[in-house]
């Protein structure tokens, strides 16, 4: 099994530039079914779960161009949609949690859709029920059959543009329903939208195309379908969630680290949240600086509450992160409590923490209190499994600044979301291994 050999203590230096943003390109490939005509995608990460991506597009019979590592021209103009029938095209998507986001192009282009239930991280329940009322709002049948976990969508005609109120502000639904609604017949009105930077890339995106959208950036879109859409060139954002755990590796390794185009713009509440745990960030245009810092305390509310940080919708904080903030404030000095809103089991990883020295409470599935000890007390190198895509990377930051070696098991979790994490470290100074 493919795992990490990590040599803590290493202090880090040099710049380091984060790859496309993942949840984006998720997004935006699906959205190249909505056209017969070629798409140029720029800044595409080289990682897993996009890489799988691409082949479900190549398999459903769009063409693919690899122009360079993080460069590609898509056509969708000779789509095979028999090819959802397919066994094994299904395992295929079943493996991918994004594979869903191809329902909402599909259905609005030709009619049609047929899909396995969508894997991805084991964080907790992740319904899909937002994606299928909202299809339905716009006139698809719906059937699921909940022994061979497969769901049929299927429309007479054109979709219908409605009102909908969504029952969450969820980002997958709400991409989806926005890619089915802009070739939908009439106005759609999406209100409770997610609004995150990569619904609001999307939606760019597809005006660029030809779509009519208003409202971007808010909770309230206002969509006039159009007939068909047009190509278009598109450059992927880059990826906050790298930005927030390179922050993070300076932290715990005590290092000198700057992120380059980081597109401070589009990172909401992730640099202040850094700051109220005492990291000292140096921000000019689209780049930060981390100085070394000997020690960090956190902050606490104005009537000296412990601090809490939690995850929220946008431009709430993001909950990509909060394994992240988790383990940098066990080496900080002061206590917060960590809130995890969204899923209750990402934060099960804290065990291995535990094990490793830090001072950790689990209340409950969603809560966990850090003491953090200021560095009186360094965390010391276990073996581990990763058990999702930020975990891993929240217990690789972990190994890194810890004493003596750790192993970290189940990388291919990792690799799902970052790209060459071991290599594009290394180069800064860390000492990461890589055994196959």
């Amino acid at each position: 099994m493919a795992h990490f050999i990590v040599q803590g203590g290493a202090q880090l230096s040099g710049s380091i530039t984060p790859q496309g943003a993942k949840n984006e390109a998720l997004q935006i490939l699906a959205a190249v079914l909505l056209t017969d005509k070629e798409v140029i995608i720029e800044n595409i990460p080289a990682i897993l779960d996009v890489l799988k991506m691409i082949e479900l597009l190549e398999l459903l019979g769009v063409k693919v161009k690899k122009i360079d590592t993080h460069t590609y021209h898509f056509q969708a103009d000779n789509v095979q949609i028999n090819q959802l029938e397919k066994e094994d095209f299904r395992k295929k998507i079943s493996g991918l949690r994004g594979s869903v986001m191809i329902a909402g192009p599909l259905l609005a282009r030709f009619g049609t859709v047929i899909l396995p239930k969508p894997g991805g991280d084991k964080i907790g329940r992740r319904r899909l029920d937002t994606h299928f009322i909202g299809f339905q709002k716009l006139g698809a049948s719906f059937e699921h059959n909940s022994l061979s976990g497969i769901y049929k969508l299927k429309t007479q005609g054109r979709l219908k543009g409605c009102y909908m109120l969504l029952d969450e502000a969820s980002v997958t639904g709400t991409a989806n329903l926005i890619m089915a609604a802009v070739l939908a017949e009439g106005v759609t009105t999406i209100y409770n939208a997610a609004c995150e930077p990569y619904i609001q890339q999307l939606c760019k995106m597809l005006t660029q195309m030809g779509a009519n959208i208003v409202g971007i950036g808010s909770n309230l879109l206002v969509i006039e379908g159009v007939t068909n859409l047009n190509g278009t060139k598109h450059r992927l954002l880059s990826d906050m969630i790298e930005v927030g755990s390179f922050i993070g590796v300076a932290a715990m390794t005590q290092s000198s680290l700057t992120i380059q185009n980081a597109h401070i713009e589009h990172l909401g509440l992730i640099p202040d949240t850094f700051k109220r745990l005492g990291i000292q960030l140096e921000i000019q245009d689209d780049t930060i600086h981390i100085p070394k810092q000997q020690s960090f305390e956190i902050e606490t509310f104005i009537d000296g509450s412990i601090l809490n940080i939690s995850d929220h919708t946008w431009p709430g904080l993001t909950p990509d992160l909060l394994s992240v903030l988790l383990v940098v404030a066990t080496q900080c000095k002061g206590t917060v409590l960590i809130h995890q809103k969204m899923f209750e089991s990402r934060l099960f990883f804290v065990d291995k923490l535990i094990d490793m020295g830090a001072q950790i409470i689990l209340c409950d599935p969603h809560r966990a209190t850090v003491i953090g000890l200021g560095r009186t007390q360094k965390l010391k190198g276990i073996q581990m499994t990763s058990p999702d895509i930020r975990a891993g990377v929240a217990l690789l930051i972990a190994a890194l600044s810890a004493e003596g070696y750790s192993k970290i098991y189940n990388i291919e979790q990792i690799d799902r979301g970052y790209e060459q994490i071991d290599l594009r470290l290394n180069k800064l100074g860390a000492k990461i291994e890589r055994v196959n």
